[in-house]
C-alpha cells in the first residue's frame, strides 16, 4: 500500500512570494505617495513667503533712520521700535501671552484643533466670544504676511503659512517674533513698546499684574487700553490672570494678589517717537523720493543708514541755541567735503515749536558769503590775490555800495579786500568780470536758484539756503570737486536688501573749479579768518578758512568755515527778517562753539599750500552793452563788515574802467524803508515780533582756548 508522504512546507512557497511582492509593491506605492505628498507640500511651500526672513519684518509705511555709527535716530510710522531676542524675552511675559492667546502653543503645529473645540464650547456657554481660536503662530503669519480681511481664502493662506512657520522656525523664535510685532494699543508695537508706553518700564521690570494687563490687549487694543478704558482693562487683566492660574503658571494666591493690584500707570511716548536729530530726520524724508521709486516708498519697511553724527548733532543744536538769543532763530549744517555726507543739521532752536527747517528750506540773503563766487571767478580769469585795486566810493549804473562805516582805504590787494569784506571792491570786480561769468561759477558750485544780473548780486542780493551755500564752500575745500550733499550712506529694504548705496548710486562728484584755483581760494579764506572779519572763528590748534556775511541792517548773520575734514555753515536771524542789530561776529562765535569741541577728536591737518601762479588777467577795455536788471531795494544789500586791518602797501594800483554810459534800464537807488523786503521763504506761521534787543557795546572775542559766552543781547554795529 502506498503511503502519502507528509507535507514538507514547500507547497506554500508561492503564497509567501506573492505576499512579499505585494508588500514591496505596497511599499513602493506608499513611498511614491509619500514622495508625491512631500513634493506637493514642497511645491505649495514654494508659493508661500520664506518665514526665515521674518526677523526683518517692518510694517508698511515704516522708516527707521540710523546714525553713522548704527544708533537709532528715529523710527517713523507704525514701526516696532525695540525688538527682543528669545534669550532676553522675560518668561513672565511669555507665560502671560501663552495663557491669554494660545495655551497649547507648545503642543500644536500651527493649527490647534483642541483649542478650536475648547474655544467653541467656552464661547457657547458664555453666550459671547470670550476666547479666540487662532494660535499665536497664525496671528504672527497674519500680521507679517497677510491682510486682516475675514475671507475664506485668507484663512486658508493663514493656516498654510502657520504650518510653514512651524517647519522653518523654532517655538521660541515664533513666540518672540510675535511678541515683538503684535499691536498693543496707544502706538505701541511689541511688548517692549507697551511696557514703556503704559508703565515706563522695560519688559523685565514688569510685575505679574502689568504683564497680564499687556497680554490682554491683542484682541481689541483700542478697547482694552488702560489709557482709554481703565475699567475694561482691569476686567481683561483678571481674565488673563485666571488663565495663567489654570495653566499652572501662577498660584491662586499670586492670582488674587495681582487682581487686587491697582493699575499704577506711568504713561510715556514710545521710544524713538521723537527724533534725536529732528531737523535732519525731516530732511531725510524730504530727500528719499529723490533716490527711491514711489513703489519702494509705498512698501515701506525701509532702513536708512544715514550720515549724521549724533554727538556732533548735539553740539550743533547747543551752539545754535546758545547764540540765537533774543527770540532769534538759527541754522547749522556740517558737510564732509569729499563725500557730501551731512554730519550735522540744525534747522531751528526748537523742532517742537517750529518744524520749518531753516537749513534746507529757508531762503535768506547770504550777504558777503556770496563774494566767494566773485573772487573765485577773478582767480579763474587769471587774477592773483596780490593784484591791487582802489577802494573808493563810487556808483555802478546808479547802484552805490558802501563799505562799513563809509570808510575807504585806497590801494588794497584783492586778498585784503576779501579778508576785510570791502563791498566796493567786490562790486567793482563783478562789473569787471561780467555777470555771466560770476553766475556760471555759482551754478558750477551747486547754486540752482536763478541769479539776477544786477550789481547787488555781489553782496548776496539773491537768497540762498544754508545747505547750498555750505556745499559750495565744501567744494572748494574738496580741491574744487563739487559733491551734492546727501544724508544717505545706504538704504535697505524690508528684507534687508540693498536698495541704494552712496558708493554705487550716489553723486561721485564733478570738477567745478581747477584744483590750483581752489587751493588759492582756500588760502585767501584762511587769511580772512587769521587776519580779517572771521577772526572769531579761529581755532588754536589748526587752520580755519572761511567767510562772514551780514545782510543790510544785520538781518542775516552768516559764517561758513572749513577745516580740511569738514565744512560748516551757520546762519542766525529772525524769521520775519527784522534786524538783529548785530554783526556776523556772533555767527563766528556759534561756529567755533560747535567746531572747537568736535575737532578735538579729529587729527590736525593743513590746507594745500598756496600754488605759485602767474597773473594773466588783462583788463577789459570795452564791454558789450547789455540790459542790466534793476535791483529791488538795492540799497538793502550793504555789507556791514568790521573795520579793515593789515592793509598791505602796494606799488601799483588797478584802476577800474570808467563807468560807461547809463544802460537801457538804469538802476536808481531806492529809499531805505523797512517795508517791502526781498522775497524770503518763511514758516507758515511766523512768530510774533519780540522786543528788540537792547543795544550793548561790542564785545571783543575771548581767548581762543574756550568758546565765547552767549551774548544776552546782540551788540549793535561798531
Amino acid at each position: 500500500m502506498n503511503r502519502q508522504r507528509p507535507a514538507t512546507g514547500k507547497a506554500p512557497q508561492p503564497r509567501r512570494t506573492n505576499l512579499v511582492g505585494v508588500g514591496l509593491i505596497a511599499a513602493l506605492i506608499g513611498g511614491g505617495v509619500a514622495c508625491g505628498q512631500a513634493a506637493l507640500v514642497a511645491g505649495f511651500d514654494s508659493l508661500l513667503p520664506d518665514a526665515r526672513g521674518i526677523n526683518h519684518f517692518n510694517r508698511p509705511g515704516t522708516l527707521t533712520i540710523l546714525s553713522a555709527d548704527g544708533q537709532v535716530v528715529h523710527k517713523i510710522g507704525p514701526v516696532t521700535r525695540e525688538k527682543l531676542t528669545p534669550e532676553t524675552m522675560p518668561p513672565l511675559v511669555q507665560q502671560a501671552f501663552i495663557a491669554a492667546e494660545d495655551r497649547r502653543f507648545y503642543q500644536h503645529n500651527g493649527i490647534d484643533p483642541v483649542g478650536i473645540g475648547r474655544a467653541m464650547v467656552r464661547n457657547l456657554r458664555k453666550g459671547s466670544v470670550e476666547e479666540g481660536a487662532s494660535t499665536i503662530t497664525q496671528q504672527l503669519a497674519r500680521t507679517v504676511f497677510l491682510s486682516q480681511d475675514r475671507t475664506l481664502i485668507r484663512k486658508l493662506k493663514e493656516a498654510a503659512l502657520a504650518g510653514k512657520l512651524e517647519r522653518q522656525l523654532s517655538k521660541p523664535q515664533i513666540l518672540t517674533e510675535y511678541l515683538n510685532v503684535v499691536y498693543l494699543g496707544s502706538s505701541a508695537y511689541g511688548v517692549a513698546d507697551a511696557a514703556w508706553v503704559y508703565f515706563t518700564k522695560t519688559p523685565e521690570q514688569l510685575t505679574l499684574a502689568e504683564a497680564a494687563l499687556i497680554a490682554g490687549l491683542p484682541p481689541a487694543p483700542s478697547v482694552y487700553s488702560p489709557l482709554v478704558n481703565p475699567d475694561l482693562a482691569l476686567e481683561r487683566r483678571a481674565v488673563v490672570l485666571r488663565r495663567m492660574q489654570e495653566a499652572g503658571f501662577i498660584s491662586v494666591s499670586e492670582q488674587q494678589q495681582a487682581e487686587a493690584a491697582p493699575l499704577q500707570l506711568k504713561p510715556a511716548e514710545p521710544k524713538y517717537w521723537d527724533s534725536r536729530a529732528p531737523y535732519f530726520s525731516s530732511w531725510v524724508q524730504q530727500e528719499l523720493p529723490k533716490v527711491l521709486s514711489p513703489e519702494q516708498l509705498e512698501v515701506g519697511g525701509l532702513t536708512v543708514r544715514s550720515s549724521v553724527n549724533l554727538a556732533w548733532q548735539e553740539k550743533a543744536q547747543s551752539a545754535v541755541n546758545t547764540y540765537a538769543s533774543g527770540g532769534m532763530q538759527g541754522a547749522l549744517v556740517a558737510i564732509e567735503p569729499g563725500t557730501g555726507l551731512m554730519r550735522a543739521m540744525v534747522g531751528g532752536t526748537d523742532f517742537k515749536d517750529s518744524q520749518f527747517n531753516r537749513a534746507a528750506q529757508a531762503l535768506r540773503s547770504p550777504g558777503s558769503t556770496f563774494k566767494l563766487f566773485v573772487y573765485l571767478t577773478a582767480l579763474q580769469q587769471g587774477m592773483l590775490p596780490e593784484r591791487i585795486f582802489r577802494d573808493s566810493a563810487r556808483c555802478f549804473a546808479g547802484y552805490c555800495p558802501k563799505n562799513f562805516g563809509n570808510r575807504y582805504f585806497g590801494a588794497v590787494s584783492m586778498v585784503v579786500a576779501l579778508q576785510n569784506s570791502l563791498n566796493t571792491v567786490a562790486v567793482g570786480l563783478l562789473q569787471e568780470l561780467g555777470f555771466d561769468k560770476v553766475i556760471e561759477t555759482a551754478k558750477n558750485l551747486g547754486i540752482t536758484r536763478e541769479l539776477g544780473r544786477f550789481y547787488p548780486l555781489a553782496l548776496g542780493a539773491t537768497e540762498q539756503t544754508v545747505v547750498d551755500m555750505t556745499a559750495a564752500y565744501a567744494a572748494i575745500n574738496n580741491g574744487g570737486i563739487y559733491v551734492k550733499p546727501t544724508p544717505f550712506e545706504e538704504i535697505l529694504g524690508p528684507d534687508g536688501e540693498l536698495l541704494w548705496s552712496r558708493r554705487v548710486d550716489g553723486d561721485q562728484g564733478r570738477r567745478a573749479v581747477n584744483s590750483d584755483i581752489a587751493a588759492l581760494m582756500l588760502w585767501m579764506l584762511e587769511r580772512a579768518v587769521r587776519s580779517g572779519t572771521g577772526g572769531g572763528a579761529a581755532l588754536p590748534d589748526r587752520p580755519v578758512a572761511g567767510k562772514t556775511g551780514t545782510s543790510e541792517g544785520g538781518r542775516d548773520l552768516w559764517f561758513i568755515g572749513s577745516i580740511p575734514q569738514l565744512t560748516t555753515g551757520v546762519w542766525l536771524g529772525y524769521d520775519d527778517s527784522r534786524t538783529t542789530k548785530s554783526t556776523s561776529v556772533v555767527a563766528t562765535y556759534a561756529w567755533r562753539a560747535f567746531m572747537a569741541p568736535i575737532s578735538k577728536d579729529l587729527p590736525v591737518r593743513q590746507f594745500p599750500p598756496k600754488p605759485e601762479l602767474v597773473d594773466t588777467y588783462k583788463q577789459v577795455k570795452k564791454q558789450a552793452k547789455r540790459r542790466i536788471e534793476p535791483a529791488a531795494n538795492s540799497q538793502r544789500w550793504r555789507e556791514q563788515a568790521p573795520e579793515p586791518e593789515n592793509l598791505d602797501p602796494t606799488p601799483s594800483v588797478y584802476e577800474w574802467p570808467e563807468e560807461r554810459a547809463t544802460p537801457a534800464a538804469p538802476i536808481t537807488p531806492q529809499p531805505q524803508t523797512p517795508s517791502a523786503p526781498a522775497p524770503t521763504v518763511r514758516p507758515a506761521a511766523a512768530q510774533s515780533p519780540a522786543a528788540a534787543p537792547s543795544q550793548a557795546p561790542p564785545t571783543p572775542p575771548p581767548p581762543l582756548e574756550a568758546p565765547p559766552p552767549p551774548l544776552v543781547a546782540p551788540p549793535p554795529p561798531p
